[in-house]
């Protein structure tokens, strides 16, 4: 998940997700921190198409390290840090 084409992506966009409003300007309508970060502000970020980002933030919810949040039209996406530390967990043991 993490190896492959994007992997450096996906994990720069864990890693800015970790303090968002030190990685990306306020959004109108949406908290960096409460709901999340809009897939155009990540694209922006990281010099790609919206839907390249997309396809970078579907697969990193669909493993559970993100949670996608809807807010009216728009989807925004914040850490599951729950998930993440149990993921974690599980690759300190040895897994």
């Amino acid at each position: 998940m993490l190896r492959g084409a994007g992997n450096g992506q996906r994990l720069d966009i864990l890693e800015w997700l970790r303090t968002p409003a030190a990685h990306f300007p306020p959004q109108r309508g949406a908290d960096l921190v409460e709901d999340g970060v809009s897939p155009e502000a990540l694209a922006a970020k990281l010099g790609v198409s919206r839907a390249v980002a997309r396809t970078h933030l579907d697969l990193l919810t669909g493993v559970g390290l993100l949670c996608a949040k809807k807010r009216g039209r728009r989807t925004y996406y914040r850490r599951d840090e729950y998930r993440i530390a149990e993921v974690s967990h599980y690759f300190e043991k040895g897994w």
